[in-house]
């Protein structure tokens, strides 16, 4: 019996987080990550208390193999698991990348719904369940804790899926997710399924049963503690709900509301709550996806209030509009106002408030920044300090940056950008036209570093109030079927629109797209 399967089997409240950030999450188009940026997530998760932390999917590439087995040597406290189709090359490729791991798991899937095996698989029902018994008893001989998974499990007919899970359980498996791939069930059909499966298969009480569900409907969280209501003990999810179309369950919404309705939701996890902030931040930085301002738990207003209304019941009694408090999930409800004359203790302070932990080299590039942002604005915001402290992890390991860049625009044009770039340690300067000052701007990149990258979105807005408010810029590159997003913030859009540019133009370079720079002009 595996750690997971003893502890759930000790407390029937205790549900086990599996956390997919660095899998599921990462297959979200433009949320691809470098290799440090998945060492320093997979840090916050095991911090945080991630039980189960699914790593990658060693089959992938050799990068993903290499960033699940340096996971796998690296986490102490979290079970580390690698995917693995039911194909007997990927699970031992998953099984050589965790075996280093404290405790390492093995993933598999396989279809079972009719569309599935008709269209995908082009299996019968008999053809899938040997394959069941046979991968899953590999995967088993590899290491003692193997999940199985039967892909469209929610569109899969009741009797059949019965005699998969009970098979994939004979054949070793200690945990049965069945996810809702599609994102197509109802919360009172999920918490069905689960109990009719586990009063059904005669061996169900010897594994932990998992929910996995999408959000393209808006109700993964519904469905993920309906899952739990029908008696499955372990959540997937991942940080910010990232992941695939719609994307995941939000780990951060599923802790929340099993600690704030423990009276309806008797069940309990591991998860310190008050680093749900700091890891929203990681991988929103590491992904170059923006959180929604609205978005639950950890968006910008979550803790805002600015209805009269709303703002008399706080200052008479905070719990009048909140259900819980800001520093239960790692946000401060005091604001430090920090201006051009403040110091660097009053900034690491104001970083660690708001649950950045940077190293020295960082801090110093970081107070740099905000030293240059502070004699330009008259007020500096915590949303201030967010985008220019996010923008300075993201470039961390950039090999094209922006030195200068000099824009002419006006009702006359064209317009023409003159931009510097730093390139590998070269200095390359440029000169572009363009249809208006933007397209100037990325041409004249174009012109330092020749590529074939198309331009999918372009989305600026305000951080915060006011004229001198700093411009937020997402760009998505997409080349030969691979898409990075990236991001910018400056007062100046132009700067802001060219450094989201060279961020997603980097990830790029960090995927293996060949760039050429042109020779250096000084």
């Amino acid at each position: 019996m595996t750690d997971a399967t003893r502890n759930a089997s000790s407390s029937k409240d205790r549900v086990l987080i599996f956390d997919t950030t660095l899998r599921d999450g990462e297959q979200c188009p433009g949320a691809t990550m470098t290799f440090e940026e998945k060492l320093e997530v997979a840090d916050v998760l095991d911090a945080m208390g991630v039980d189960i932390i699914e790593a990658g999917f060693p089959i992938a590439s050799d990068g993903d193999f290499e960033a699940v087995s340096a996971i796998a040597k690296r986490i102490k406290r979290a079970t580390v698991a690698g995917l693995a189709r039911a194909i007997s090359a990927d699970i031992a490729r998953a099984g050589e990348a965790v075996r280093h791991a404290a405790k390492p798991r093995i993933h598999t899937f396989v279809s079972t719904s009719p569309i599935h095996l008709e269209h995908q698989m082009r299996k019968n029902e008999d053809e899938v369940l040997e394959i069941i018994t046979k991968t899953v008893a590999q995967a088993r001989n590899l290491v003692e804790d193997v999940e199985w998974s039967a892909m469209d499990a929610t569109r899969t007919p009741i009797d059949y899926l019965c005699r998969t899970v009970e098979a994939a359980i004979k054949a070793g498996a200690t945990t049965i997710n069945l996810p809702d791939t599609v994102g197509y069930a109802v919360p009172d059909e999920y918490r069905a399924m689960f109990r009719q499966i586990r009063e059904r298969v005669p061996n169900a009480d010897k594994a932990i049963f998992s929910v996995h569900c999408h959000n393209d409907l808006g109700l993964a969280v519904a469905n993920s503690l309906a899952g739990i209501e029908g008696g499955a003990r372990q959540i997937e999810c991942t940080i910010n709900g990232i992941g695939e179309r719609a994307g995941n369950a939000a780990l951060e919404e599923v802790v929340m509301a099993l600690r704030v309705r423990g009276d309806v939701l008797p069940y309990d996890t591991g998860i310190d709550a008050s680093l749900l902030t700091r890891a929203s931040k990681a991988v929103s930085t590491a992904c170059s996806f923006p959180v929604q301002y609205n978005k639950a738990i950890v968006g910008r207003n979550a803790f805002a209030h600015e209805s009269g209304i709303h703002q008399d019941g706080m200052l008479k009694n905070q719990t009048t509009y909140e259900i819980m408090t800001p520093e239960s999930v790692g946000v401060s409800k005091t604001s430090l106002v920090m201006g051009k004359h403040s110091g660097r203790a009053a900034f690491r302070s104001k970083l660690k408030e708001m649950g950045y932990d940077l190293g020295d080299n960082q801090l110093e590039d970081a107070f740099t920044r905000f030293k240059a942002l502070a004699d330009r604005k008259k007020h500096v915001y915590d949303e201030d300090i967010e985008a220019l402290v996010d923008e300075n992890l993201a470039s961390a390991h950039d090999r094209v940056r922006l030195v200068s860049l000099t824009v002419i625009a006006g009702t006359r044009g064209p317009q023409r950008a003159t931009m510097k770039l730093d390139v590998d340690g070269r200095f390359v300067t440029e000169e572009a036209e363009g249809n208006g000052p933007i397209d100037a701007v990325f041409n004249a990149i174009k012109a330092i570093v020749p590529h074939e990258a198309v331009l999918e979105l372009y989305d600026v807005h305000a951080v915060t109030e006011g004229t001198d408010a700093q411009a937020e810029v997402t760009v998505r590159l997409s080349h030969e079927g691979s898409s990075v997003t990236g991001r910018g913030a400056d007062p100046d859009t132009l700067v802001s629109s060219a450094k989201a540019y060279l961020v997603a133009l980097n990830k790029l370079v960090a995927k293996g797209v060949r760039l050429h720079a042109q020779a250096a002009a000084e």
